[in-house]
């Protein structure tokens, strides 16, 4: 990891930007390649399957016979564990879809809401290396609870074209039974754009490298929609001195181990804490199993000193991290000042990895920034929000007078009268009607 000790402020906006292909070289590239599955369909995502990870298929889509094997061969211990994150995610993302009741704005003029549910759906799990059938929880149960109609699940095929039989036991466990063997960019154009086999969806979800993230962000211009515009994963980590040297380096390792192109930061004010965290990082590296992974990734990651925890905290809302672990005494009053991350993991035994895994909030999450703009997906990214009024001719009357006087100063003549030719005609029988609706 990079030392940056008490940058400047001027040189903040530099030092806290991403490591990121060229984005010219890289959109002309993927653009290509979702042209081609548009227009070829199947053949094309064939044809990059092969190219993209050396597998022939012939048939996409996993079958009934594949999932039920996946069970039985899956260790009770795994299926107790994901029965249990799945229990706690369901647990916490009900709860996102109570709604208020309906609001009289002004005598006779009731407003409200209510949710639909997005009707196609489409779920991108990374498999390859790490198979995450933990974001298969995290995406399809609120999709579940949404009650969208249709979803389809898109993942890598590993070796000899088969999938992880946890992500297949995943999906059987959420009720998703569309699942086709196919990853990257020719996964996100055939949900995007349909192929023979493989159907439209509405919106994509999921996470991926910096190629699957240009896909969603080009098929979203053509007209998909997408939950964020998500990349590589990251987290930054506060810590004072009551923090845990090996804890931190534990869990920026487990950043780090996600893929070469991930970031860790590491932000104190406590000079010697940080050499200890360096210490405990390099010494848990030599047996990682990734460590070659992570090592690539600490490449582009820095630990940064600066004077004070208020200017660690104006560092981390600039840098609007994916992930924040805040490992300090005053944790949650740090916390109510953090306006820019994605998800905040408070004191010294909250890992980003109960959030990943299991406490119940979702770990697909805004990165590159993104956070200053964007949530984490949730329920609600499942959901349309409808709205809904209802007027008496009471309401109507008491509000007329606003409406004709606005519409009239934009010029727009038929909005007014719209208004004007229901109150001057007398409808008693309807009006009656009306009263006994509202």
């Amino acid at each position: 990891m990079k030392w940056i000790p008490y940058p400047a402020k001027s040189q903040w906006p530099e030092l806290l930007r991403r490591p990121e292909l060229s984005q010219t070289l890289l959109e002309r590239q993927v653009a290509e390649i979702l042209a081609d599955i548009r227009i070829n369909g199947d053949t094309a995502v064939r044809k990059y399957t092969l190219q993209f990870d050396g597998i022939r298929l012939e048939e996409f889509a996993v079958g009934t016979e594949a999932v039920r094997k996946a069970s039985l061969g899956l260790e009770d211990r795994l299926k107790q564990a994901i029965g249990q994150a799945a229990r706690n995610i369901r647990t916490f993302h009900s709860r996102q879809l109570e709604t208020g009741g309906r609001i009289e704005t002004m005598p006779g003029v009731v407003c409200w809401h209510r949710y639909a549910p997005i009707e196609k759906v489409g779920l991108y799990i990374p498999g390859g290396s790490a198979p995450l059938f933990s974001t298969l929880l995290m995406l399809g149960i609120p999709a579940r609870l949404a009650g969208c109609r249709e979803i389809v699940l898109c993942t890598p095929p590993g070796p000899g074209g088969a999938i992880h039989p946890a992500i297949l036991y995943s999906a059987d466990l959420v009720g998703i039974h569309r699942v086709f063997r196919i990853g990257g960019i020719q996964a996100i154009g055939a949900m995007a754009f349909g192929t023979a086999t493989i159907p439209r969806v509405d919106k994509i979800f999921g996470p991926g490298n910096q190629y699957v993230g240009c896909a969603k962000r080009l098929v979203h211009i053509s007209g998909t929609a997408i939950d964020i515009p998500a990349g590589p994963s990251e987290v930054a980590v506060l810590a004072d001195g009551t923090a845990v040297p090996e804890f931190v380096a534990a869990d920026l390792l487990a950043q780090a181990e996600h893929g070469p192109d991930s970031q860790v930061l590491l932000v104190t004010w406590d000079e010697d804490l940080a050499r200890r965290i360096q210490i405990s990082l390099e010494e848990q590296l030599q047996d990682l199993p990734r460590a070659g992974i992570a090592s690539k990734a600490l490449e582009n990651s820095m630990v940064i000193l600066v004077k004070d925890a208020d200017t660690a905290i104006e560092m981390i809302n600039a840098y609007a991290p994916e992930h924040l672990i805040i490992s300090c005494a005053s944790d949650e009053q740090i916390a109510v000042r953090i306006d820019h991350a994605g998800s905040i993991f408070l004191g010294n035994y909250s890992p980003e990895s109960a959030g990943d895994y299991a406490s119940g909030t979702n770990h697909t999450l805004p990165t590159n920034g993104q956070a200053r703009v964007y949530s984490g997906v949730s329920v609600d990214s499942f959901v349309k929000r409808i709205t809904l009024q209802k007027l008496s001719r009471e309401g109507l009357e008491n509000i007329a007078g606003t409406v004709e006087t606005m519409a009239e100063a934009e010029g727009l003549e038929a909005h007014r009268r719209s208004v004007e030719i229901r109150l001057r005609q007398n409808h008693p029988e309807q009006e009656g009607k009306e009263k006994e609706k509202i």
